[in-house]
């Protein structure tokens, strides 16, 4: 059999068990149902099908477990459900990209250059083990490069840019650094102690994006937008805080408590006329202050 094959029948176990659990049984017959449509043997022993189910944990991090009580087998995704979302994503891209080797003609591919991921390993190794890191940055708005020693808390991605978040020993204050903006990594032998009271979850918690808080308390922000956009905002919402208090013909109106950072304002400012803010009054002040500046330009 060639690795090709094999490599379709892990794809095919996974593709199986990702609708509902199954028993060995009903996975056979869906293999030699596929094997008869595709023209190839995905046909295995149970014993084949116990290698393959390791296989499949070691190469794609999915981890299918058998339910004694109702003798099935099933993909865990408890232990770590945001990343299995994301690995089972990343499988389907992947096996969307492996359909041809002629993909120009219906895939456009968006030109961006890469975003850092080539330190997500080391980075996930040093928080891991509570390792400093040195690495070069620059700012966006800084021409010049910065050497800089962190103690690594943890990673955070937001709008497909990956951020590590880190007490940044210059003045040991917790920053988040962009990975695209970060270069000459390396991790000493020099290890730290977390402090007892951080949770990344926690930091997070009422914040959008990777700006840290700015205040004490959140606040509650209460946003209106027309019906039509109000489908997109239901589909994909600001934040998990995010509450429905009117959903009708004319109107979406949302609740969230959130803490009103840089990036929340910019992320509403983008929504133009499509926004209405309820409240706070001090948010309705400053984008309006912001939207009146705006037009200033274009007198």
């Amino acid at each position: 059999m060639s690795q090709r094959e094999v490599l379709a029948r892990y794809n095919l176990i996974i593709k199986k068990l990702r609708k509902n659990p199954a028993n060995f049984a009903e996975i056979a017959a869906y293999l030699a149902f596929e094997s008869e449509l595709q023209g190839y043997n995905f046909n295995v022993s149970k014993r084949t099908f116990q290698r393959d189910l390791e296989d499949i944990r070691s190469l794609y991090n999915i981890d299918i477990q058998y339910n004694f009580s109702s003798r099935s087998y099933f993909i865990d995704y408890e232990e770590q459900p945001d990343a299995n979302e994301r690995i089972l994503e990343a499988f389907d891209t992947f096996n969307a990209l492996n359909l041809t080797d002629r993909l120009s003609n219906y895939i456009h591919f968006e030109k961006r250059r890469p975003q850092g991921t080539e330190n997500l390993y080391g980075l996930l190794h040093a928080i891991k083990n509570q390792m400093r890191i040195n690495f070069t940055y620059q700012k966006y708005w800084e021409g010049k490069m910065t050497n800089r020693h962190a103690e690594p808390y943890a990673l955070k991605e937001f709008r497909n840019r990956w951020y590590v978040l880190a007490n940044d020993l210059k003045d040991r204050q917790i920053k988040s650094f962009a990975l695209d903006r970060l270069t000459e990594l390396e991790i000493t032998k020099k290890q730290f102690q977390l402090p007892h009271d951080f949770d990344v979850n926690d930091h997070y918690k009422y914040s959008f994006g990777i700006i840290s808080p700015n205040a004490d308390k959140p606040q509650e922000v209460i946003l209106s937008f027309n019906a039509f956009q109000g489908k997109y905002i239901k589909s994909l919402p600001f934040h998990e805080s995010q509450e429905i208090l009117i959903d009708n013909e004319k109107e979406l109106r949302i609740k969230l408590t959130i803490f009103i950072t840089h990036d929340f304002f910019m992320e509403l400012l983008s929504y133009g006329e499509n926004l209405k803010v309820i409240q706070p009054d001090n948010l309705i002040n400053d984008l309006k202050s912001t939207f009146q500046n705006v037009l200033k330009l274009y007198k």
